[in-house]
């Protein structure tokens, strides 16, 4: 799976993404653009997006959209280091054409 790591997300994240094509969105170009365009330009090149926004599924019309996005519980890396697995599984379980998974902190 092509995955799209937000700016928001660290990106030693990666690194728990075994078996996936993992891009960051600065690697991609696209640092600094607004939500609504970047979902836009993924949505060609990526099956996921990975963003620990809480605002973004109020902010779009996420319904549009033809890119699986998982939504992360925090952008802190002492966290996430933790949820290896939660997030791969998460990948596992994206529809081919669009869903929202909002993974919880164990803590």
């Amino acid at each position: 799976m092509r995955v799209l790591l937000d700016e928001c997300v660290p990106r030693p994240l990666a690194k728990l993404l075994v078996g996936h094509e993992v891009a960051t969105v600065q690697e991609a170009g696209w640092a600094g653009i607004k939500n609504g365009d970047l979902l836009r330009r993924a949505e060609d090149r990526f099956d996921a997006f990975i963003t620990s926004d809480k605002n973004l599924r109020y902010q779009q019309k996420l319904g549009e959209r033809k890119i699986g996005i998982i939504e992360l519980p925090t952008p802190n890396w002492a966290v996430l280091k933790n949820l290896g697995r939660e997030v791969n599984e998460a990948l596992k379980s994206l529809k081919p054409d669009h869903s929202y998974i909002e993974i919880q902190s164990r803590e």
